[in-house]
């Protein structure tokens, strides 16, 4: 489908199974990918090639050849350097160039990053995905946007061809803090899951039968759909990982901390997720997490 916007040139940093997807989708819509930089140079050539575009070496050369640039990192760590002002980043050509910042990190890092773009003369959004990758291929990614509402305004040729729900969120800072939330109760909703569908086969219980039973009361929900049958058939292919299930239920839990709340549910749910990483399966789905509840599944696990 193509874009009736005009297009502007634009770059890419991460281009894992998300950001390449994203890059793709835009793509086909018209928009003029000028190139991608990924610390993993596999992917970067990979993606490079499939979209024909520049295969940057730095990050420098993306802000310099890009009028938006879309950042997909992993983490808190990989934002600060990304955007790094001890040394060259997208920071030394950020002047006039809008950034959308799609990665799941804490709310102080999308301010402190917005505050030095902004300061170089450039605009930032963050623009959180609760979705996954056949969504970012589709261009159906649910987004929630924070930061400038001038900014976001003229985002929005770009955010509308990647989104079929566009929601502005707030101030800098409060789309991450929403996102944090929906990860916490969808990996809550998960553990859950993995423990009801646990115990019913330590019962005997017909699994399919229970599964639709659970689809028709109160135990429903969309990681019931996503999930159950997954869970079942022991198949985990990775759409949303377990070690970013566990670094989005820390973000969650610091919320609740700085907030004085106490969340048990939260914790012990990253307190599973977190055995998953140590047991060196957290490239695993979220779903893997029945692989701890599940009879006769990697008892060393527990």
């Amino acid at each position: 489908m193509k874009s009736s916007s005009p297009s502007k040139s634009i770059g890419f940093v991460g281009v894992g199974r998300m950001g390449a997807n994203m890059a793709l989708h835009l793509r086909d819509c018209g928009h003029s990918i000028s190139c991608v930089f990924d610390t993993s140079e596999p992917a970067a050539k990979e993606s490079a090639a499939a979209l024909e575009c520049k295969l940057s070496l730095s990050l420098e050369e993306v802000s310099r050849d890009s009028e938006v640039i879309i950042t997909v990192v992993t983490d808190d760590i990989a934002m600060g350097e990304i955007f790094c002002e001890e040394k060259e980043s997208l920071l030394t050509h950020a002047e006039g160039k809008l950034f959308l910042n799609c990665a799941t990190i804490s709310p102080d890092i999308h301010r402190m990053v917005e505050k030095r773009i902004i300061e170089r003369g450039g605009g930032c959004l963050e623009c959180c995905m609760a979705s996954s990758i056949t969504q970012a291929r589709n261009g159906t990614l649910y987004l929630m946007v924070g930061g400038d509402r001038n900014t976001f305004e003229d985002a929005s040729p770009v955010l509308q061809d990647l989104s079929k729900n566009l929601r502005f969120v707030g101030p800098s800072g409060k789309a991450a803090e929403v996102k944090a939330l929906v990860n916490m109760v969808m990996n809550v909703n998960t553990a859950a899951l993995a423990e009801g569908l646990g115990i019913g086969c330590a019962l005997g219980l017909d699994l399919e039968m229970l599964v639709e039973v659970f689809s028709q009361t109160g135990a429903n929900s969309r990681v019931l759909e996503t999930d159950a049958e997954d869970m079942l058939q022991r198949d985990h292919e990775c759409y949303f990982s377990a070690e970013h299930a566990a670094k989005d239920s820390r973000i969650a839990l610091a919320l609740a901390k700085e907030s004085l709340l106490q969340t048990p549910l939260a914790q012990a749910t990253l307190e599973q997720y977190e055995k998953l990483v140590a047991a060196g399966l957290g490239s695993l789905d979220k779903s893997g997490v029945a692989e701890l509840t599940f009879p006769g599944r990697s008892p060393a696990l527990k």
